[in-house]
């Protein structure tokens, strides 16, 4: 559903200024504002205008500071002390930046009158100011707040139930009543839980108000717990990170540079090329817009008209650009937000979660790369002319933007703290600005990334505090131990075999967290899954690392599963596709992410592809798995080295199961099943004795 989360996230919704090649004077521009508010459910924010416009731009400017100051001159409170003040900044300006219904205002005569205010109503601003209020309580009396968690005033119980309240209706507000609703289920099992049966496994003791409200206000598993921290910590750094990183022209630069670096002679791109544009500009666009929905949209706006004339078809290329968007939440170095919330549940540092996701990554960008090259033989894609820049003028004039990027790797396997390094890259790339004249970064401009900095993570917080009332149930109830049961008892109904056991049980747990994507934003599915449906796996004798990695994949995978698959809708959007075909597209293209991540779980052999384990078993996992993305390519886009047929296709497709198994035995048999479809291929292409035509696109129109 809703995605991202993305830590580097500005989420902006507009086309770097000059990125590109701009579409022609007679094409029709795509709203894209419009199109990633409709179809991105974490950004249906007002547009404010005149004095409210200026003071939240102020307001948030001056949370961004704030936090920059707390990584270097930590409160002596401690760290609940800091996540009540944060809360209490973010959660009024969340009522006044965002709706309460998600659509604006209509203006009906386009001139901008009264009718069209979007700014915030008396309700709104009274909400604000209530939550503040709730917000600030405990700092009264912080440490008799604390010591009163056992035995809670009526007051603590009171302001504890309306913060609920408040969290619920900020988090309806940016992601939609899925959310909410769900929370309010697990705080009524809390309360009515002691009610079933004795013998059902989710019975429980039951919990009075006056216990389960402690938990979500006064402790450390509610509200104030691990979410709410990331959200605090690492994702509102590397928000103002990503901000900055825009402002200062780098959006523009990717997509220039991913132009460029795929341009032949005479600016004339390869058929193959607008694929492997499109691929590559993504990857770099997501590190600033951090969104997969805005990504696609963002880069399809620009993009489109190219893949069109190269002779892709609508729901084609609309596939190719949701793919490429949200494989940049995929990718090292700036990763989605869940991956935060990893580090902290493993006690491990970010980088490390980095190393695990690289592997992973590069058996994606394969699977798409292969993907693409396969469409364009298929369907004749043709060569078009792109007037861009020399790549290596672009990387001598502008390559300073990558320099951040790799700095704050560089720090963290320096073992300098992660929140310290992301603010050293921000100051950085705000330096690197007045290198060009058009992006200098004076104090306006610096005014407006911070802002956009603490922007950008409101959904995000909404999110995280509300998945606090989600975490602090399970641990008041041992929900997650039990579910966790329950999970590993359905799959041995087929079958007490552990191999068989596990691999059911894996299938139940991807199948649960693609469901609960569809619902809820990609942060709220992982913190969820990662409480629920984790403990099963762990259980069976999964890796703590492999499991969350697992949920973590699946999580993000929810932007482009049908039926909803928002990143492909906003594509299709943009193209002018049908959006269910465009849905598919965009699956078949994204296929080895969604297979990838059973060989985490599935055998010891598998916490290779997450970098663990000696370099010679990493190697030979990573071969293995690339010959694996390899054989689903030519299975999904029935091609090996011509058009393949039904058999070929087939033995395509089992040699890729039976090669990610990551088992000498599946892996040995996986190989002989493609060398034979591959030799089957060859024979059948030498006894036809005539070349392949190009297959017609019977996705869409190219036009």
């Amino acid at each position: 559903m809703a995605e991202g989360d993305h830590p580097a996230s500005t989420r902006s919704s507009t086309v770097p200024s000059g990125a590109g090649t701009p579409p022609a004077a007679d094409e029709q521009q795509p709203d894209v504002e419009r199109i990633i508010a409709e179809h991105d459910e974490e950004r249906p924010a007002r547009r404010l205008s005149g004095r409210v416009a200026l003071v939240v731009t102020v307001a948030c400017a001056v949370v961004s500071v704030f936090v920059l100051y707390v990584v270097f001159f930590p409160l002596a409170r401690g760290t609940q002390y800091y996540l009540v003040l944060f809360l209490a900044a973010i959660l009024p300006l969340t009522f006044v930046s965002y709706r309460p219904r998600p659509k604006p205002p209509v203006d009906p005569d386009g001139t901008g009158g009264a009718e069209a205010s979007d700014n915030p109503g008396v309700l709104d601003w009274a909400l604000a100011i209530l939550s503040l209020a709730v917000t600030l309580y405990p700092l009264i009396d912080f440490d008799g707040f604390l010591e009163r968690r056992q035995v809670p005033t009526t007051l603590d119980l009171v302001a504890g139930l309306l913060l609920t309240l408040l969290v619920l209706e900020a988090c309806r507000r940016t992601t939609g009543w899925w959310l909410p609703a769900i929370c309010l289920a697990f705080f009524a099992y809390a309360y009515y839980g002691g009610y079933l049966p004795a013998d059902w496994s989710l019975a429980h003791v039951g919990f009075n108000i006056d216990e389960i409200v402690p938990q979500l206000y006064m402790g450390t598993s509610g509200f104030f717990g691990t979410p709410l921290n990331v959200a605090a910590t690492y994702i509102v750094l590397f928000t103002i990170y990503g901000a900055v990183l825009d402002m200062s022209g780098a959006g523009k630069f990717f997509i220039d540079l991913s132009f460029a670096a795929f341009q032949g002679r005479k600016g004339r791109q390869s058929p193959n090329a607008p694929g492997r544009t499109v691929t590559l500009a993504g990857f770099l666009l997501g590190t600033v817009s951090g969104s997969g929905t805005a990504t696609a949209v963002s880069l399809g706006s620009v993009s489109w008209p190219i893949l069109r004339r190269a002779g892709y078809g609508r729901e084609q290329g609309g596939g190719v650009l949701a793919a490429a968007g949200i494989g940049a939440i995929l990718s090292p170095p700036t990763l989605g937000a869940a991956a935060f919330i990893i580090a902290e549940l493993l006690r491990t540092s970010y980088l490390t979660v980095l190393v695990y996701a690289i592997i992973p990554t590069l058996l994606y960008y394969v699977g798409i790369i292969l993907a693409i090259e396969i469409d364009a033989r298929r369907h004749g894609a043709r060569a078009v002319d792109i007037p861009a820049g020399s790549a290596r003028k672009l990387l001598v004039r502008f390559g300073y933007h990558f320099a951040s990027l790799f700095l704050i790797v560089a720090f963290m396997a320096a073992d300098i703290p992660p929140f310290r390094a992301v603010v050293y890259a921000t100051i950085l790339q705000f330096l690197f600005s007045f290198l060009d004249p058009a992006h200098r970064m004076g104090p306006r401009r610096l005014l407006e990334a911070l802002a956009a900095g603490t922007r950008s993570v409101l959904p995000v917080a909404a999110v995280c505090a509300a998945a606090g009332i989600i975490v602090a149930v399970v641990t008041l109830t041992g929900l997650g131990l039990n579910l966790a049961g329950i999970i590993i008892d359905a799959a041995q109904v087929v079958g007490d075999h552990p191999t068989l056991v596990l691999v059911l049980t894996a299938v139940f747990a991807a199948v649960a967290v693609a469901i609960l994507g569809l619902a809820v934003p990609v942060t709220a599915s992982f913190i969820i899954a990662s409480v629920i449906i984790t403990p099963a796996l762990v259980e069976l004798g999964v890796s703590r690392p492999e499991a969350y990695m697992f949920v973590f994949y699946y999580a993000v995978l929810s932007e482009v599963s049908p039926p909803t698959a928002l990143a492909a809708v906003a594509a299709a959007a943009i193209t002018g596709g049908n959006p269910i075909r465009t849905m598919w597209a965009t699956w078949r293209y994204a296929l080895p992410a969604f297979l990838v991540p059973f060989a985490f779980v599935l055998t010891d052999n598998g916490s290779a592809l997450l970098a663990q384990g000696p370099i010679v078993g990493i190697l030979a996992a990573t071969a293995v798995s690339v010959v694996a993305v390899a054989a689903l390519a030519a299975a999904t886009g029935g091609w090996i080295v011509g058009p393949a047929n039904a058999p070929e296709r087939v033995l395509a497709f089992a040699a890729a199961l039976l090669l990610l198994y990551l088992e000498p035995l599946t892996a040995g048999i996986g190989g002989a099943a493609i060398c034979v479809a591959v030799v089957l291929h060859l024979l059948r292409r030498r006894l036809r004795g005539r070349p392949d035509a190009p297959v017609p696109d019977t996705q869409g129109s190219t036009t």
